[in-house]
């Protein structure tokens, strides 16, 4: 049953799309499941599907709730190498929204989403995404909306530090350990580049084994290219995900993955340090969405399933030479 805000929301988008084409006929809104970032719909159109990503009523447009600045980002990234949907509308009123194509294909992480992707299929996704990145990092940042200063290793740390901090010590086990382990050993920071923070197969559209859209676009950022392929590496190996995940047979090593993400010799130097980055930042992550579980604030037993996890990505964590 819609509500009196879709319903509102249902009018605008329409009243936007066929101020392009006055004979486009517009479907209801249809909430889609998933995301944090704000309200996803699909909408039917005569010219084909969409979705509607929308500030949620009330809400702040700031952060990752800052739908605008999500679609900035993907109309910018149209003319490059980097696949993204096609934007068709934005609308900037309170609560803003944008619409873009929806793009055909399955968004599976092999090892954590439903229903599992065949082993064959899930490894050469894999090793597809790990060839496509460097597009991503080699965007020109005078063709994209750069709006903030270039985060260093030592900034990704004391962001994620920000959010483990909030979690309560017996939830994540020995993080300040694994946290004064990475802030002693901060490698130097290299040229800057596109960050999407998110970078993983259950945000990237694939058709078959090729990648055609690169999706949720929150947590963009500029950034060290590091960060990104450290967090990438944490969802090769399903067992950094005990009680919520899989293993699945025959997934590239980390090693062949940075081996195709750096075919053309761009450096990947204190890889280890950026990898045990992403297994701090995952436990910090689901540390607070456990915390906000069992507090009342987002009712969802499936978080009483991550204790295992958390301990195990810190326990790797703190296991990584670096």
């Amino acid at each position: 049953m819609s509500t009196g805000f879709e319903d509102r929301l249902a009018d605008r988008v329409e009243v936007a799309l066929r101020r392009e084409r006055r004979d486009l006929e517009v479907g209801a809104l249809t909430r889609l499941p998933g995301g944090h970032s704000g309200l996803t719909y699909r909408v039917e159109t005569s010219a084909g599907p969409l979705v509607v990503k929308s500030v949620p009523e009330g809400q702040l447009a700031v952060g990752r709730h800052d739908m605008l600045r999500q679609a900035r980002m993907i109309s910018a990234l149209a003319p490059t190498d980097v696949p993204v949907p096609a934007v068709v509308a934005t609308d900037d009123a309170e609560p803003a929204w944008f619409a873009m194509q929806l793009v055909g294909g399955e968004s599976l992480e092999p090892v954590l989403d439903d229903p599992a992707v065949p082993s064959t299929l899930a490894a050469r996704r894999m090793l597809r995404a790990a060839e496509i990145l460097p597009a991503l990092h080699d965007v020109p940042l005078d063709k994209v909306p750069v709006d903030a200063d270039a985060l260093s290793p030592g900034d990704e740390l004391a962001r994620w530090a920000r959010t483990m901090a909030a979690v309560p010590p017996h939830l994540v086990p020995d993080a300040d350990r694994l946290h004064q382990r990475l802030s002693q050993c901060i490698p130097p920071a290299v040229e800057p580049t596109l960050v999407h923070g998110d970078y993983r197969l259950g945000n990237l559209i694939c058709d078959g084994t090729e990648p055609v859209a690169l999706i949720d676009w929150e947590i963009w950022s500029v950034g060290d290219p590091r960060v990104e392929l450290g967090w990438f590496l944490v969802f090769a190996d399903g067992s950094n995900f005990p009680g919520v995940g899989r293993e699945v047979a025959g997934l590239p090593t980390a090693h062949e993955l940075v081996e195709a993400y750096a075919a053309d010799g761009r450096p990947v130097d204190d890889l280890a340090w950026f990898d045990a980055l992403g297994r701090y930042k995952m436990a910090a992550i689901m540390g607070h969405n456990l915390r906000r579980h069992l507090e009342g604030r987002h009712h969802d037993p499936d978080q009483e399933r991550l204790p295992d996890t958390i301990q195990r990505l810190i326990a790797t964590g703190l296991s990584t030479t670096f």
